[in-house]
């Protein structure tokens, strides 16, 4: 955040922006940022900002990553690949159709089912990434993304609009930022479970009158939902990205600041503090001073608000990093305590690539 908050920021929808060389956005989608730094992700909805380095194991420690061929489920409504490289957990980089009425019978299928309670739920990682990924490619892809948009049924286009919508302001953000050309020093853990995470938004809308919904926005493009852990460069920590100056305020922080339940909580009073329950936008201002930034925050909060079943889609979304290389997918397990080339880590690594 360019705010009093964390002073950095770390995701951008789902883009979370955590950068160790330079910025990007996440989204659970990383963009190049500015002074900021989520993943966002990048999921990056689309989807994610925050810069700064964070403290991590070596890559030669880390074992999450495999590059073995497996198949994918013959019941899968997902495009699959069998020579595509494979993370651990035997998914592959998200494929998208490139033919644009084969790429809005996809997202169509995608959105719905993420919000039918029969979907499985070992099949909504896979479905919450392709989403993403979805987004983040139309989202740079005008021409596309218009014969997509006009190829959906009305209540899909109206879906996909907001998520366009939101993924453009990140990226508007970081137009003419600096693309980092090394693999940043990260860690990527597990969020919290998502009925907890829900609790807690819930729980400090109670309490302070702030929506729900826009904590949650916040949450998932500061930090990916807090799949990003580590400190900013500017020293903002935890899933909300606090500097703990602003922790310390009166009345803003209780508790661990690292702690997923207390950060939601004190970023609940700190949107309060900022005239948020007057003005929303004016309390994400005192977050991150970009327009941008409140005015996409705002797209996944309406989303939500919307169809609260669209947490589920956000909610396992991937934190990315885009580089000259590719946007570059960053999964659970990704621990690395140097920048190292991104030739190196891909060789090592190739599931991370979309090619």
């Amino acid at each position: 955040m360019d705010g009093s908050v964390s002073g950095g920021g770390l995701i951008s929808a789902i883009e979370p922006l955590l950068v160790s060389s330079g910025s990007v956005i996440f989204t659970f989608e990383l963009v190049v940022m500015g002074k900021r730094h989520l993943a966002l992700m990048l999921f990056s909805a689309g989807v994610l900002s925050l810069m700064g380095s964070l403290a991590l194991k070596s890559l030669s420690t880390t074992n999450v990553f495999v590059a073995e061929r497996q198949s994918a489920s013959k019941d899968s409504i997902l495009p699959s690949d069998a020579d595509r490289p494979r993370m651990a957990d035997g998914r592959h980089y998200p494929i998208v159709p490139d033919d644009p009425i084969k790429l809005a019978d996809l997202l169509q299928e995608v959105e719905e089912a993420l919000l039918q309670p029969s979907t499985p739920e070992e099949d909504l990682p896979s479905l919450g990434h392709q989403q993403q990924l979805i987004y983040r490619v139309l989202s740079k892809d005008l021409p596309t993304s218009n014969k997509v948009l006009a190829h959906l049924p009305s209540r899909w286009r109206h879906v996909a609009e907001r998520h366009l919508a939101a993924r453009r302001e990140f990226l508007a953000m970081h137009r003419r930022s600096f693309r980092p050309r090394l693999m940043p020093a990260w860690r990527i853990i597990p969020p919290e479970p998502a009925e907890k995470l829900l609790s807690y938004y819930r729980k400090a809308e109670s309490s302070t009158g702030i929506d729900w919904e826009v904590l949650a926005a916040v949450n998932l493009v500061e930090t990916g939902m807090g799949r990003i852990d580590g400190l900013s460069v500017a020293n903002a920590q935890g899933p909300m990205q606090f500097l703990p100056t602003t922790w310390q305020e009166n009345g803003i922080g209780e508790g661990d600041i690292r702690d997923p339940h207390d950060a939601i909580q004190a970023a609940a009073r700190y949107l309060v503090r900022r005239g948020g329950l007057q003005d929303i936008r004016k309390g994400l201002w005192g977050y991150n001073n970009s327009d941008h930034y409140g005015r996409a925050v705002l797209e996944y909060t309406a989303l939500l608000k919307e169809d609260p079943r669209a947490f589920t889609g956000l909610y396992h979304w991937e934190i990315h990093f885009d580089i000259d290389a590719g946007d570059l997918w960053l999964p659970v397990g990704y621990n690395q305590n140097k920048p190292i080339p991104v030739s190196t880590y891909l060789r090592k690594f190739p599931a991370s690539s979309p090619r």
